[in-house]
């Protein structure tokens, strides 16, 4: 009688363990298929290096200062400093002229690592910078240009150093495009009364005044 009972005993023990172990699997499927798992993703701030524009729209031009470092090499190689000579290149050992002329730092860089590797050096890391910043303003102004960013601007200060509006301007829709890619629409005859709704403007920032329809 004991035996059997105890056997018994046993028998339900174990099927409830079945069961609860069942249970608690399908509910661990049912949360991993209805339940969202978030990333949170920093946001870039404009004018950060990882915002990528610092690449995005600064490509060097005759008379910018390039900035080349070299590194990952068992020997020293001093940094390379060269204004872009009026061929567009500059001139560096060994491989002689680069031309750097409506490239931006990142496309550079890749083009002198190729002329080293494996040519000359096994291993190198390059490292191209501008040492000029800009800003960039389009469309409806009296001069379209890039113009360097000396420090603090804004949006309407940036387009009084392109020469102002021109007659044509759609001054209510002017578009900041920032190097992240994020874009601001500026109602710039608002901004002249309210200077908060003047955004600032960052390196490598493009501005771009429409084209009024009447």
């Amino acid at each position: 009688m004991k035996l059997r009972l105890k056997f018994a005993l046993g028998t339900f023990c174990l099927l409830v363990g079945s069961g609860a172990a069942l249970f608690l699997t399908g509910c661990q499927h049912s949360l991993s298929k209805s339940t969202p798992v978030f990333k949170s993703v920093p946001e870039l701030s404009p004018g950060s290096a990882s915002a990528g524009i610092g690449d995005a729209g600064n490509k060097f031009q005759v008379g910018d200062l390039v900035s080349v470092n070299f590194s990952g090499l068992e020997i020293v190689l001093p940094p390379h400093e060269e204004r872009v000579k009026d061929d567009g290149t500059i001139t560096l050992p060994l491989i002689n002229s680069v031309k750097v002329e409506n490239k931006t730092p990142g496309e550079v860089q890749r083009m002198i690592r190729d002329l080293y590797v494996p040519r000359y050096y096994r291993n190198l890391t390059i490292t191209v910078q501008s040492q000029n910043q800009y800003f960039y303003v389009g469309g409806e102004v009296k001069a379209a240009n890039r113009y360097p960013y000396l420090g603090e601007t804004t949006v309407l200060k940036a387009v009084q150093s392109a020469g102002d509006f021109t007659d044509f301007a759609n001054k209510h829709k002017v578009k900041l495009t920032h190097v992240n890619g994020r874009t601001i629409v500026i109602d710039c005859l608002k901004a002249i009364e309210h200077p908060e709704l003047d955004p600032p403007v960052y390196p490598g920032d493009k501005i771009y005044v429409p084209r009024r329809l009447f």
